[in-house]
């Protein structure tokens, strides 16, 4: 009788691919061998090989084992970086009168990150809308100033004041005088 196709080998997966290249990564940057990792982390060295290669599947036990070996928090074995290098967004007009709202970047690896321009115009209020449960909003106030944040809590901000609060919750922002140039940073749980 005829194997099946792929000799009956489980193809590998992305998180195990992941997690041995992240594995590799570490023990390289850290001028270690193979067989010194292995022997640190109370493995054989065909054991991290096969982790390395994407080929494993190894036990939180492992995970951690390795993990003091290399020094490192567990969870910066798990994490996938998404990091593409530098990114250059060019500046943009906004329409006078208008409120303008740009997302500069997004960015998700356990947690969703976007990074939005907001500009707001004088004499000016904007509702905020709840976000997902477990969202925190950043605002980093470039230019002018603001009364922002959660509705029971709002906070007086000018150039340079930076403010986090649940975006979970109802919030606002509202200019008096002046134009409001705001960096905006969302940072939510990525749910299963």
């Amino acid at each position: 009788m005829a194997a099946p196709s792929g000799s009956g080998r489980q193809p590998v997966s992305s998180t195990a691919a992941a997690v041995g290249a992240k594995i590799r990564l570490r023990r390289q940057q850290r001028g270690m061998s193979a067989a010194e990792m292995a022997r640190r982390a109370g493995l054989s060295k065909a054991t991290l090989s096969q982790l390395e290669a994407g080929k494993g599947n190894p036990t939180i036990d492992t995970l951690d084992a390795i993990a003091v070996a290399l020094r490192i928090p567990i969870a910066d074995l798990l994490a996938r970086d998404a990091d593409t290098g530098p990114v250059y967004r060019p500046g943009t007009p906004a329409e006078p009168g208008d409120v303008a709202r740009e997302l500069l970047r997004r960015i998700s690896s356990g947690n969703s990150l976007e990074i939005w321009r907001l500009r707001i115009p004088p004499e000016t209020e904007v509702t905020g809308v709840p976000h997902a449960t477990g969202t925190i909003e950043h605002l980093l106030i470039a230019t002018g100033h603001v009364t922002a944040g959660p509705v029971d809590a709002p906070q007086d901000l000018g150039p340079g004041d930076m403010l986090a609060f649940a975006g979970d919750a109802p919030h606002f922002y509202r200019t008096a005088a002046e134009a409001v140039d705001i960096t905006v940073v969302f940072a939510s749980p990525i749910s299963t």
